[in-house]
């Protein structure tokens, strides 16, 4: 779908060897490049972070190729929808790449240029289907606007090999903000709570736009799940080392540990997760914390979590996003229950140093839609930070029994 840029805003899809990507062969000036004019940008935004184009919304568009140098030109005209039927160059795009170069090898969409004036930003393509193809900006400045003229190419060619590692790894192309912590709103909804239809209308109307800004996270933005949490309070031996420790068992049989450090129930805490442990409850976990974890600690009662996710990302900045819908549950007591809505920021996917302050921005900006659904469904809209620790000392202060001293 394309955006309601400013007037006189364009921008260009970019076809050539996959060569130019994956580095298998340098850029040559025999090399043909095919220059798709858009019907309008995408983005609203100059510039942004990430682009996902949908052949369907493309509609009729003249190929303009030419060889790198300019020797040779020509033309076609194509639908969206043929540019790559099956992911292979349609019969237009390989007859205008026939007229400038005889040279073989896969054609793909390679960038995606967007103009505003004299300004130009290049956006490198992450992913392709047949579908669609998810493009992030690799420029960190803006470059010379004549796109046709091929100038920005060499540069973009070579920006995006520097980063190679990043941007043709499959899910690999993310940052973090906030290395080692969480932020994240709670929202404690009053049973019954029905997680699932939640979900899936929360999910409709962002899919549906309404949240200005925000796409869903590209191939990954409904998850479900499901599973055993054994937490155990951090409670010393000092200070700093307060927080919880959690053994989520994994399909491999084996354990997560998930470390949080935090005093009381706040914003932003300290996290690490560590995979592939192979522990049992029986007594393992104990040795684990007073062994290998060196903290005193109280164990509470292990729970049953199941969940709802929806991710989504700024397509100013790329940084992303999750809203979850959680029913948590007493192994030893079913009846005990919490609900909550969880806000929380997750990841940045962007070629571009991230920038923190616009997460805390974002996040403010996406509570106060959230709130405006939960307040439309009568639910606690009020940001908290109630937390699954605090939840289960709640319970062992009804049922005493269920705590246990490690070490």
């Amino acid at each position: 779908m394309f955006s309601g840029a400013a007037p006189g805003r364009t921008a260009s899809l970019v076809l050539g060897g996959l060569h130019l990507l994956n580095g298998t062969a340098p850029l040559t000036g025999s090399d043909p490049v095919v220059l798709v004019p858009l019907p309008a940008p995408v983005e609203s935004d100059f510039p942004s972070n990430t682009i996902v184009l949908r052949w369907d919304t493309i509609g009729p568009v003249d190929l303009l190729s030419r060889t790198v140098d300019g020797s040779r030109t020509g033309s076609a005209k194509a639908d969206g929808t043929q540019l790559f039927p099956g992911m292979l160059p349609g019969a237009a795009v390989r007859a205008a790449v026939a007229e400038v170069s005889g040279t073989g090898g896969p054609l793909v969409p390679l960038f995606y240029v967007t103009v505003d004036g004299d300004r130009a930003h290049v956006y490198s393509q992450i992913r392709f289907l047949a579908e669609d193809a998810c493009f992030i900006r690799i420029t960190p400045d803006a470059v010379a606007a004549d796109v046709a003229a091929l100038g920005w190419l060499a540069d973009a060619v070579r920006l995006h090999a520097e980063q190679f590692l990043f941007l043709n790894n499959h899910q690999r192309y993310y940052r973090k903000c906030f290395s080692g912590k969480e932020l994240e709103y709670k929202y404690t909804l009053r049973p019954p709570v029905d997680s699932w239809t939640l979900t899936v209308e929360l999910y409709e109307r962002l899919r549906a736009g309404s949240l200005p800004d925000y796409v869903m996270e590209y191939r990954d933005e409904f998850q479900a799940w499901d599973y055993l949490n054994h937490l155990f309070e951090v409670t010393g031996p000092t200070e700093a080392e307060r927080g919880y420790a959690s053994f989520i068992p994994t399909t491999d049989g084996k354990h997560l540990v998930k470390r949080k450090w935090y005093a009381e129930d706040t914003f932003e805490r300290r996290e690490t997760h560590t995979y592939g442990l192979d522990l049992a409850d029986d007594g393992g976990f104990e040795r684990y914390v007073r062994e290998e974890l060196k903290v005193t600690a109280v164990r509470l009662p292990s729970f049953r979590r199941v969940r709802y996710d929806v991710n989504f990302e700024s397509v100013r900045t790329g940084h992303v996003y999750g809203i979850f819908f959680d029913h948590c549950s007493l192994v030893d007591a079913r009846t005990v229950t919490l609900n909550q809505c969880e806000l929380e920021y997750l990841r940045s996917r962007t070629a571009i140093e991230p920038n923190e302050a616009e997460v805390l921005a974002e996040i403010a900006e996406i509570a106060e839609w959230l709130e405006s659904f939960l307040r439309a469904h009568d639910l606690n809209a009020e940001r908290g930070f109630y937390s699954k620790r605090t939840f289960l000392k709640d319970a062992v202060a009804a049922r005493p029994e269920l705590a246990r001293t490690v070490g």
